[in-house]
C-alpha cells in the first residue's frame, strides 16, 4: 500500500482485523468516511482510514461513546481531554462496583433478607453529604444541648467516620453496620446518658479537664494479668479500686472516697460498658483506617464486679 492508493472495505478489514460490517457501520456514521467511490459505487478509503480505525477500536475498547470518538478523530476534542474525562467516569464506575460488591458480600455473609439487603444498598450508596448528615444527626442526638466544651467537640470529631473515595469491601461493610447502629434509638439513648453524666458532673464543679474518663483510668489500673489472676471480690482488688476512685474524684474533685462515690463510679462504668459503644469504635477504626482500639471489656467487667461487691446493701 502507498499513500496515494485507495482501498476497499475488504482491504481495510484485512489490514485492521475488523469485519466489513463494523467498518461499514463506522463509515455510515461519518467516523471513518470514504475518500472516494469506485465506478461501481463501492466505497474507497486512503491509508489514513487505517489509523482512524485503529484509534476508534482502541477508544471503543476503553468504553468511549461514538459521539465522542467522532469529535476526537475530527479533532474537535483532544485525545488527552477525552482520556481525562473518561478516566474520571471510570473512577466513579469502579467506586459503584466496589460498593455493590461489598453489599453483596455482606448479604451473603449475614444471610440477609431482601428488606435488609435493600437497606444496606441504600446505606452503602449514600453520597458523602448524606453520610455526613446521618452522622451529624446521630452525634447531635448524643451531645446536642450539652456543655459546648472543646472536650465534647473533640469527642464528636473522633467519633466521625470518613469513608474514603475508594473504600475496600470491609470498610463498606463496617460503614453499613455503623450506620445501622447510629440509627438504633436504644444505642442513642445509652450514649446520651453517658454524655449527660459527663456534662452534669462538669456543671456541679468537677474539673473534667483534669479528671480523666473512667475508661482511661481502668485502662491504666486494671491489667490483663490482674483480670486473669485476681478475684474482683477479694481484698487484693482494694488498692486498684482505691486508685481508680482517686483518679476520678477523691483527690481532684474534692470528694471523699466513700460508698456514695463508688456507687456513682459504678453507674458510670456500667454505662460505659455498653458493648455497642465498643463495637462503634471498632467499626470506626475500620472505616477510617485507624489501628483497632484496645478492648476494655474484660477490665470493665472485672472492676464493675469489684465495685458491686463493695457497694451492695
Amino acid at each position: 500500500m502507498n499513500g496515494d492508493a485507495l482501498y476497499s472495505i475488504g482491504d481495510l478489514a484485512r489490514r485492521t482485523g475488523l469485519t466489513v460490517k463494523v467498518i461499514r457501520f463506522y463509515s455510515d456514521r461519518g467516523i471513518v468516511p470514504p475518500t472516494d467511490r469506485s465506478p461501481a459505487g463501492h466505497r474507497l478509503y486512503n491509508i489514513d482510514a487505517v489509523a482512524r480505525l485503529d484509534l476508534v477500536r482502541a477508544l471503543r475498547d476503553l468504553g468511549v461513546d461514538l459521539a465522542t470518538i467522532r469529535k476526537v478523530v475530527d479533532r474537535e476534542r483532544s485525545l488527552p481531554e477525552v482520556a481525562a474525562a473518561h478516566a474520571k467516569a471510570l473512577s466513579v464506575q469502579i467506586r459503584v462496583l466496589r460498593l455493590r460488591r461489598a453489599v453483596l458480600m455482606t448479604v451473603a455473609k449475614r444471610g440477609s433478607t431482601p428488606e435488609e439487603m435493600d437497606l444496606m444498598h441504600k446505606l452503602a450508596t449514600l453520597s458523602e453529604d448524606e453520610r455526613r448528615r446521618m452522622i451529624d444527626d446521630f452525634l447531635g442526638a448524643v451531645f446536642g444541648g450539652l456543655d459546648a466544651h472543646p472536650e465534647f467537640v473533640g469527642i464528636m470529631r473522633s467519633m466521625t467516620p470518613e469513608l474514603p473515595d475508594h473504600p475496600e469491601a470491609q470498610q463498606v461493610e463496617a460503614w453499613v453496620e455503623l450506620a445501622e447502629l447510629s440509627q438504633d434509638p436504644d444505642f442513642r439513648a445509652s450514649m446520651r446518658r453517658m454524655a449527660y453524666s459527663h456534662a452534669a458532673e462538669r456543671a456541679h464543679g468537677d474539673d473534667a479537664g483534669v479528671r480523666r474518663d473512667p475508661a482511661a483510668a481502668v485502662r491504666d489500673q486494671v491489667s490483663p494479668d490482674m483480670v486473669a489472676a485476681v478475684d474482683p471480690a477479694s481484698p487484693y482488688a482494694d488498692p486498684v479500686i482505691a486508685a481508680v476512685a482517686a483518679h476520678q474524684y477523691a483527690h481532684v474533685g474534692g470528694h471523699p472516697d466513700d460508698i456514695a462515690l463508688r456507687r456513682q463510679l459504678l453507674t458510670r462504668l456500667e454505662t460505659a460498658n455498653d458493648p455497642r459503644r465498643e463495637r462503634y469504635l471498632q467499626l470506626l477504626a475500620v472505616i477510617n483506617g485507624w489501628q483497632p482500639p484496645e478492648t476494655l471489656t474484660p477490665a470493665l467487667n472485672w472492676l464493675i464486679q469489684a465495685l458491686r461487691a463493695r457497694t451492695a446493701s
